[in-house]
């Protein structure tokens, strides 16, 4: 994920830029920066702020400390780019310089982007977006438009092509030199949706701008996808690993999944997931690293003053949650991956199999760890969020997401289960009406304000059922979590009744419901019917299967057309 240096100073055109000490002293930043020389680069960025703050040109100023900030992130110091960034927008807040206010909005985007945080990354953008058309900064808009199209493209491809016109438009008006760029980045997620008509009618356009000598940063993509299109699937996979480096990494795990070669998409995948690892320890590393360091500045605080004692004690309670929750992370993450790689083994029984595990595993792990990552990095800094209303929900958003993904291999380890349990124990004597009203208790906690929950039954409170508890748990919980994902407003019911011979228990929503013709489908492993919402497609098969295994059957109610309703029938056992 490396950037490049902001270019707003070279293209100035104040007097004092046709000096030979400026471009000496610019000169030397960019070749230590393009080089990746602190010792360099640190010195010569000094000489250059000090001579830009004599010429009293601020917004040049400002730009070379978003290149500091910037140089920071490619060498990975993450934690140090993050608290360069606060001082930044701070310093702007007091000086009351809000034409540049933008730039540290930009930057602390970058940032969060970087600690997997997109929501919030996204936020930044816009926030900054609206700020540089307050100030009519109108020629560099598109650039950030391209970050906010990065994070979109996976999650939301219409606001992706939404972003694509915009910063098109902007540019054609005021930089029509960006213009190329962004028409190729479009091109390229034309590819990456499986609309080949428009790919190859993009690259072409690609190829007679390139004659004419127009350049793109996406070029390169757009020839590793091409020689993917004709089939070299090979010479595809070698130009993604030499010009794109481990950005290619996700392209190379879609050239081998085209090619149906899933064993190699399988391993690219691992490495992907390794790259992403060795990134996120570089990252927990150095926040470690700063945390230790604001402890000492903390203990030398105290020294000097016991009236801080309270202060620092909350402080570094925080900092020591903190480093609990970041070592969590690490060996979470590790435990996860050796149990999707056991589950993956066990997807490969078709392609359509192998496809849907590789896009639900990557995004349904990725996701709750980048958010937790997210929000460890704002919680490192105990100075910036300083609400305990806004800790807490950080804390109720980790607790969430790390439920969520408990979830998930929970949902995996079952798979396993049901196919090595031939017989269930169902020695428990239930009371029904118990159980269900303690679930929609549960639930009720979970499910959005406009959501009612209801439970009805026709069965006595003494009523009682010979199965396995916590297998009948998991069946309604899977069922009420699909509910829950798909209804936005009305009711969630839970209804229980019994003809003396089966028990039966629905799980009724008004949700978007689930067409006739995929009564069955729905029941199949992996099998989403909208690939936006959470989960990899196992809750509804593993419910069928442990009422299987206990003698009963779930089914969908195909003449209820309000949304959708689960039955669950299970023998009344004497």
């Amino acid at each position: 994920m490396a950037l490049t240096l902001s270019g707003s100073i070279l293209y100035a055109t104040e007097d004092y830029k046709s000096s030979a000490e400026y471009t000496a002293l610019r000169d030397s930043m960019s070749h230590a920066f393009n080089d990746g020389d602190s010792a360099r680069f640190f010195p010569a960025l000094k000489n250059l702020q000090s001579y830009l703050l004599k010429q009293k040109d601020m917004h040049a100023y400002y730009t070379q400390r978003c290149n500091e900030i910037v140089f920071l992130m490619n060498q990975q110091r993450i934690y140090e780019a993050y608290k360069c960034a606060q001082v930044m927008a701070k310093e702007l807040r007091e000086k009351k310089l809000d034409k540049e206010m933008y730039m540290a909005v930009n930057m602390l985007g970058h940032i969060n982007r970087y600690c997997g945080n997109e929501k919030k990354a996204k936020e930044c953008w816009y926030e900054a977006l609206s700020m540089m058309e307050e100030q009519g900064y109108y020629s560099n808009m598109p650039p950030i438009y391209m970050n906010i199209v990065n994070v979109a493209l996976d999650n939301n491809p219409a606001e992706a092509d939404s972003l694509l016109e915009r910063a098109k438009c902007i540019a054609e008006k005021h930089s029509k030199e960006r213009v190329f760029d962004i028409v190729t980045r479009r091109t390229a997620s034309y590819f990456t949706r499986g609309d080949m008509d428009k790919f190859l009618e993009g690259y072409k356009a690609y190829k007679e701008g390139e004659a004419r000598g127009e350049s793109s940063v996406h070029g390169r993509l757009l020839e590793v996808y091409y020689q993917c299109y004709l089939g070299n699937t090979d010479e595809a996979v070698k130009m993604a690993r030499e010009d794109l480096g481990d950005e290619g990494l996700d392209a190379i795990v879609m050239i081998y999944e085209k090619a149906g070669r899933w064993k190699e998409a399988y391993e690219a995948l691992k490495q992907d997931y390794a790259t992403s690892d060795s990134i996120d320890n570089v990252v927990l590393t150095n926040s470690m690293l700063g945390i230790r360091e604001q402890v000492r500045m903390y203990e030398m605080e105290r020294e000097a003053s016991n009236t801080k004692m309270i202060t620092l004690t909350a402080t570094m309670g925080a900092l020591l949650l903190l480093l609990m929750a970041l070592f969590y992370i690490v060996q979470a993450r590790k435990r996860h991956t050796l149990e999707l790689e056991k589950a993956y083994k066990r997807a490969m029984e078709s392609e359509e199999m192998k496809r849907a595990f590789i896009r639900n595993i990557s995004h349904e792990i990725r996701t709750p760890l980048n958010i937790i990552s997210g929000f460890a990095q704002v919680i490192a800094n105990p100075d910036l969020v300083e609400n305990v209303s806004d800790r807490q929900h950080m804390a109720e958003v980790m607790q969430q997401n790390a439920q969520r993904m408990t979830q998930l291999i929970d949902e995996i380890i079952g798979l396993s289960l049901i196919e090595s349990t031939k017989k269930m124990n169902q020695e428990d004597h239930t009371h029904i009406n118990s159980l269900l009203r303690s679930l929609i208790k549960h639930h009720a906690k979970e499910v959005l304000p406009d959501i009612e929950m209801k439970f009805e039954t026709t069965l006595s409170d003494s009523f009682t059922l010979r199965t396995n508890k916590n297998m009948l748990k998991r069946i309604l919980n899977s069922l009420l979590d699909n509910a829950r994902k798909y209804t936005i407003e009305g009711y969630i019911k839970l209804s229980a009744e019994s003809d003396g011979r089966m028990l039966s228990i629905s799980v009724e929503d008004t949700g978007s419901g689930i067409p006739a013709k995929e009564a069955e489908h729905v029941f199949e492993r992996f099998v989403k019917l909208d690939s936006f919402k959470e989960g990899i497609g196992l809750g509804l098969p593993l419910s069928r299967k442990f009422a299987e295994q206990l003698g009963g059957t779930v089914t969908l109610d195909t003449k209820y057309t309000k949304g959708a309703r689960f039955i669950v029938r299970l023998p009344i056992h004497t």
